[in-house]
């Protein structure tokens, strides 16, 4: 699926969410938007918002009430492929943005390897989605 404007737009809003992030030799800055079918923010967030190990997505979405109906029809921005394995916390964000019922995500960037080292600063790639 090809990015359209507003999805150009959205990853920059969750870029400038990634710099608010509190520094981490050992983690990654993430932000991420939720947006609905309209084009109207629901909720943000960024790593480390609330504590040293809460990630992007999973500060967005814990800002919304469980089984939000407008997330059936959200699109959910990261300007980091949100994770699939995780030690500090029971569920992944795959698993929560699975739960939530968020049908489309928007990345920046795609994961690394868990041996690569941690960035400091990286130049987002072109945004990809998947439908």
């Amino acid at each position: 699926m090809t990015a359209t404007p507003d999805d150009r737009r959205w990853l920059l809003t969750a870029i400038d969410l990634s710099r608010l992030c509190p520094p981490s030799d050992t983690a990654f800055s993430v932000g991420a938007v939720i947006v609905d079918e309209y084009g109207n923010e629901l909720s943000r967030g960024y790593s480390r918002e609330t504590d040293e190990h809460v990630h992007a997505e999973e500060a967005a979405l814990a800002k919304l009430p469980a089984g939000d109906p407008r997330l059936n029809k959200a699109t959910l921005y990261s300007t980091l492929e949100p994770c699939n394995k995780r030690r500090s916390r029971p569920r992944t964000c795959t698993q929560l943005i699975l739960q939530a019922g968020i049908p489309r995500v928007v990345i920046a960037w795609t994961e690394p390897p868990p041996s690569s080292p941690t960035p400091t600063a990286q130049k987002p790639s072109p945004p990809t989605a998947s439908p």
